[in-house]
């Protein structure tokens, strides 16, 4: 890998209760709106120790049984950027729902209700692919002279 490119690894993790899903209500940063937890992923840890312990860190459960979902990659070929998100999915979890989190707060929304929440474009292009068999992959190229979103190549297996 040369040495001047800028890769970097997080996931999240999608929670499902029944017809319901625990989203994060972020309200800092420029990164607002509904999300699944997670985060960075610290080396030398597994993608997957790494959902585990985000979801715990942000909610306060404890998760297992984590069926992958996909990968989404963003890469802006002017920096040499190359950030890739592990998208995991489980229905099992224990433990007490924290009330206070720094990431945003803990909400389970109904899954027909998640489309008239605001949303970041890359939460809002994955979402479907959870629920669908299979795996999926995005590829976001920035468009570094309009700053903005370019091409996106979008493949499922």
């Amino acid at each position: 890998m040369p040495s001047d490119l800028n890769v970097k690894f997080w996931t999240i993790c999608l929670i499902r209760d029944g017809d319901y899903v625990l989203l994060l209500d972020r309200t800092h940063d420029e990164f607002k709106g509904f999300i699944p937890p997670g985060g960075k992923v610290a080396f030398p840890e597994s993608f997957t120790s790494a959902a585990i312990r985000e979801v715990y860190e942000e909610t306060g459960l404890h998760v297992w049984d984590l069926t992958y979902k996909g990968i989404y990659e963003f890469v802006n070929p002017v920096k040499k950027d190359r950030y890739m998100i592990f998208n995991y999915m489980t229905e099992h979890f224990s433990g007490e729902l924290t009330t206070h989190a720094s990431e945003g707060k803990p909400n389970w929304i109904h899954i027909e209700d998640v489309e008239h929440l605001p949303m970041q474009p890359s939460i809002r292009r994955r979402f479907p692919y959870f629920f669908k068999e299979g795996t999926f992959e995005i590829h976001v190229v920035w468009d570094e002279e309009n700053d903005q979103e370019g091409d996106i190549y979008i493949e499922r297996t």
